[in-house]
């Protein structure tokens, strides 16, 4: 039984290619990030997971994962909307339970049933669906929307886990949803490109018997390269995770206030040639 779960994790690695979890977004998936540059150290947990979002042997954005937490740090995704449903299926990480497993997200179902891994095994290395069960005043917040993403299978790929927190449930179908459909669709007239890094700024409060933190605050920043040659423009968004409100706020202000909240070195979210102003 052994020797057949290794055959068929090694023939999933070798037609999906190069794992997920990476040790490098710069190596490995540098192109959800203006000018190829990652946020700086400073946002980093003490056990993080680098995650090149991979669906269907494709890349779709960028994940920094908080493994003890149980909770993404921010994703990294290019802004391209377009009309299509909302997906249902929901996955999992499984290159975060070890190399040995398929580099592509997957649902639990077809893991338990196709490799005989155990939902417990799946559940030491990241959040599970069961941990979102019952929630009260909350719900599943993504970071990286599936209304940002043109088609059917970059929609779906937003779906997985590592992707989520829990949100305010006021917030998540206030302001916050607001923002995303709204305010992003008048501040990015004239964008040519348009980077974006969603991330949550880790609580003291945790739900699912405290494996899963929820987040004390949300944020976003954007940095859009406009259609005109060498001209770009900058915006953030944070919001408290217990209120239906957000603010409107430059690059370099959510910059100041996630080095504040984290209280450790200057927070840099972008190559310094998006304007912080």
């Amino acid at each position: 039984m052994l020797l057949l779960l290794l055959l068929q994790i090694s023939g999933s690695c070798l037609w999906l290619g190069r794992s997920e979890v990476v040790t490098s977004f710069e190596r490995s998936c540098p192109q959800f990030f203006f000018k190829e540059t990652p946020p700086n150290e400073a946002l980093e947990p003490k056990r993080p997971a680098w995650i090149c979002q991979r669906y269907k042997n494709k890349y779709y954005f960028a994940t920094l994962y908080d493994r003890d937490r149980r909770i993404p740090v921010y994703s990294a995704y290019l802004y391209q909307p377009g009309s299509g449903k909302r997906p249902k299926t929901w996955m999992v990480e499984p290159q975060l339970m070890g190399s040995v497993y398929p580099s592509a997200m997957a649902r639990e179902w077809t893991l338990k049933n196709s490799y005989n891994i155990t939902l417990e095994q799946i559940s030491k290395s990241q959040a599970v669906l069961m941990d979102y069960k019952n929630l009260t005043g909350l719900n599943r917040g993504h970071l990286n929307p599936s209304g940002h993403h043109p088609d059917n299978s970059s929609r779906t790929a937003t779906f997985t886990l590592t992707n989520i927190v829990p949100q305010n449930e006021k917030l998540n179908g206030g302001a916050w949803k607001n923002y995303e459909q709204q305010i992003m669709i008048k501040e990015t007239q004239g964008c040519a490109t348009t980077y974006v890094i969603v991330g949550a700024v880790p609580g003291n409060n945790y739900i699912a018997g405290g494996r899963v933190n929820k987040p004390s605050h949300l944020w976003s920043g954007v940095c859009c390269e406009m259609d005109s040659d060498d001209e770009r423009k900058a915006w953030a968004v944070i919001a408290e995770n217990d209120r239906n409100d957000i603010q409107l706020v430059s690059l370099g202000e959510l910059e100041e206030t996630l080095t504040k909240l984290y209280g450790r070195d200057q927070v840099s979210l972008f190559d310094r040639d998006c304007p912080r102003d």
